[in-house]
Order: structure tokens, then sequence, then C-alpha cells
């Protein structure tokens, strides 16, 4: 237990990330999280307002291991629903182990607004767990998103997350994740995507990342990233079954090492 504590606090500036907010997918995972303008059924975890461009029905599951330790996993599903008019839906993630868990269950709406345009809004039930002796925080926080297409090759997406600051504890005045992101992705052809993004913990540094996905053979992508503060490099690949995809990579950071990543999703024919 006290081995276990100590390595949380080891990594405390990476797990402090994870009080409310985590990044899922494997496609995602592997172009280093530069993803809030990739439409597909994870946006609900990058962006709520890129989901409207979700056509049919979709779900997802995911799973990563942070620096192959057991204390440090994270599991992720997502579900999407078009509707007459705008898409619903749904995702939920829970991160950590039995001393320390952090929890969250959304649900969301989004809807085109022009051609261009698209936005989403999100509510989210969160619940920290650290312990048995300093017991668990829940709360309530709201998410929105824009997604903007400015030509058929050029995007921009903007999000935010816990824009009202809830309150975790009143020692050191701590809060949930309060998270914004600005990206932009550029189709340079219909096998080449790039994306690039700036991401603001108001706790942490400015971070800067940028990921591509090539195509390289019908069905089959290869995809890479690079990220700052801290510098994380990124890689992996997806192939498509039908109405299924399967991705797979791993993020590696220099000190702490590799966090394998996987995402199986589903999207109705």
């Amino acid at each position: 237990m006290l081995k276990a504590i100590f390595g949380l606090l080891l990594l405390a500036p990476l797990t402090l990330v994870a009080q409310g907010w985590l990044p899922m997918g494997a496609r995602s995972n592997s172009m280093a999280n530069s993803s809030v303008t990739l439409t597909d059924v994870w946006s609900f975890h990058h962006n709520p307002g890129a989901m409207a461009d979700l056509e049919k029905q979709a779900f997802g599951i995911s799973y990563e291991n942070r620096f192959l330790l057991k204390e440090l996993q994270s599991q992720g599903l997502v579900y999407g629903q078009p509707l007459k008019k705008g898409v619903i839906s749904f995702g939920a993630q829970t991160y950590g182990f039995k001393t320390y868990r952090t929890n969250r269950v959304g649900l969301g709406y989004s809807m085109k607004l022009s051609e261009k345009f698209s936005a989403g809004v999100q509510l989210n039930y969160q619940n920290i767990r650290l312990t048995e002796n300093y017991g668990s925080k829940n709360t309530v926080t709201a998410e929105v998103g824009i997604l903007a297409k400015l030509t058929e090759k050029w995007t921009i997406g903007v999000s935010a997350f816990n824009l009202g600051r809830n309150k975790l504890a009143d020692f050191q005045d701590d809060r949930f994740t309060t998270l914004m992101r600005l990206g932009t992705s550029y189709q340079f052809s219909k096998k080449v995507l790039v994306t690039a993004e700036a991401e603001k913990n108001v706790d942490f540094p400015l971070r800067a990342k940028a990921g591509i996905e090539y195509q390289l053979v019908e069905k089959f992508y290869l995809r890479g990233g690079f990220a700052t503060q801290p510098i994380e490099l990124s890689f992996g690949f997806g192939y498509k079954f039908s109405v299924f995809q399967l991705d797979f990579g791993s993020a590696y950071h220099q000190q702490l090492g590799w966090s394998p990543h996987f995402s199986f999703t589903y999207q109705h024919k």
C-alpha cells in the first residue's frame, strides 16, 4: 500500500490531469491526443461539437495502461445515436486503482448550426476516491465544443471542460480539472491528415500537440504524434473490418516509458 501511494505521489503532475478528464480511444492517443477536430464517435471525449458529424449509430470501448503500471489503467466507452436533428451521445471512463480512482459518466447533445459550423454540450457526473481514510468527492461538470469546417480540407475545433472550476477540496483550493483546447486539422489528400493543437490545463503549462494519420492501403492506417510539457512521442495503427474498427498504439515518455492503448469501435452499416 505504501509503495502504491508513493508511486502515486511521484506521478502527481501526470495523475492530477485525470481529475475529471482523460483522452480516450487509440486513434486519438496514437496522434498525441491532438484530436479536437477528429470526427468519429470518440469525439465524445475530445470535443462534443465534433459529434454532430456522426451519421450512423456507433459504439466503442477503449483501454490504456499508463507506463505499464497496473495502478494507472484507464478504461472508457462511448455511444452515439444520430437523431432527426442532432446527435445524442453517452460516455464513461474510469482511471486508477482502489487507492486512487476517478470516474466520469456523461450525456451529450450535438447539432449542426449551419453547413460549416456545429456545436455540442455535455453534462458529466464525476467522482474521485482517494483511499478509504480520505473518502470521495462527487460533482457535476459541463463541457462545450465547436467545430468549424472552413474549407473542404481545413477544420478548426474548440472545446472547454469544467469552466465552472468545480471545487474538489478546500485544502489549497484544489479543484477538478479545467481544460481548454484549440486545434486545427488539414486533409492534404485522401490519404494524409495532419492535426495540431494547443491544450491548456489551468494548473499546468500550455501543451502543444501534433499528429498525422496516413492511409497506407485501403482500410489500414498508420499514425504518429508528438506532444510537449512533458515531451511524449506516440504511434499506432488501425484497421477497418466492414462495420468494425480496431486501433492499437503506444505513447513513450522519456523518463517513465511506454503507455500501450487499444480501442474497438462498431459503427452501424
